[in-house]
């Protein structure tokens, strides 16, 4: 008779709670908590957009088991610190799904046609995480734990800078705090990028002072990019894409010379950089 494997995700969980294991586990995984984890988590992530940006299926799934562990190790760390387990996440998970989509899985009348449908979905989407929120914050408090009002509060701080930006700037702009157009946004960001400069040409230098102007440069640009309808992260993406394959090209054309790019002059690379910049405005 042959021995039958459980389901692949409890298959999963076992193995980490094995390497979990506070004596016989692996070393490195039980050193590790939260925070250090955290970083990977995120890692991971990217690794899923890469993938899909890519538009390789086979990575996509190696990546996306990549960041299921993520989610497998920091439910482990939750259930030996009694928290809560992996089947309380899924769970949780299905229950705001359900909650969230009363057109599919409950009574629901939207009105007439696929706009008034959409319209309404996506309303009652906002009052139902409105909801959520008022009582994630109850829940917070009952447990002691320190509550933040207001409606950026919303927008978590561990998202990447430039993503933090755009969505807060979102929000702000759903009450009516916003430039009236991106014309006023450029200004914006001219004046910050002044007054970088003045920091900059300053003797001694202030990093503080540095740092805090460099942030409200790249603040003002992600509003000019919103205002003008570009993704500041896909924008920033495609240009360093771009500069990978002129960099390549750099490489390439030291290659072929039998230089390594070591030994090369700023002007030897400024050369080929341009060439490979020519090449691909011609589309050579």
């Amino acid at each position: 008779m042959h021995r039958q494997e459980p389901p692949a995700i409890d298959r999963l969980i076992a193995i980490m709670e094995a390497l979990r294991h506070p004596q016989t586990g692996c070393p490195w995984d039980v050193r590790q908590d939260f925070a250090s984890i955290a970083p990977y988590t995120i890692e991971e992530a990217y690794e899923v957009a890469d993938a899909i940006e890519r538009g390789d299926l086979e990575d996509l799934r190696d990546e996306l088991g990549d960041l299921l562990l993520q989610v497998v190790f920091h439910a482990r760390m939750a259930e030996e610190a009694g928290a809560f387990a992996f089947d309380d996440v899924a769970e949780a998970i299905s229950e705001k799904m359900l909650r969230r989509h009363p057109h599919v899985f409950g009574p629901h009348v939207f009105g007439d046609g696929e706009a008034d449908a959409a319209e309404a979905v996506k309303q009652r989407w906002e009052e139902i995480k409105a909801e959520e929120k008022a009582e994630r914050k109850v829940r917070r408090a009952a447990r002691g734990l320190a509550t933040e009002d207001g409606e950026l509060a919303g927008v978590p701080r561990g998202l990447p800078g430039l993503l933090q930006a755009l969505k807060l700037q979102r929000k702000a702009a759903s009450f009516g705090f916003d430039w009236p157009n991106v014309e006023g946004a450029l200004k914006k960001l001219k004046e910050e990028i002044g007054e970088m400069e003045s920091e900059l040409a300053g003797e001694p230098r202030d990093p503080a002072r540095l740092k805090d102007e460099i942030g409200d440069a790249l603040f003002a640009l992600v509003n000019v990019a919103r205002l003008a309808g570009v993704e500041p992260d896909a924008a920033l993406r495609g240009t360093n894409e771009k500069f990978r394959r002129r960099f390549a090209a750099i490489e390439k054309g030291l290659g072929a010379a039998g230089r390594p790019i070591e030994e090369a002059s700023l002007e030897e690379m400024e050369t080929l950089w341009q060439a490979a910049k020519a090449g691909e405005t011609s589309g050579g």
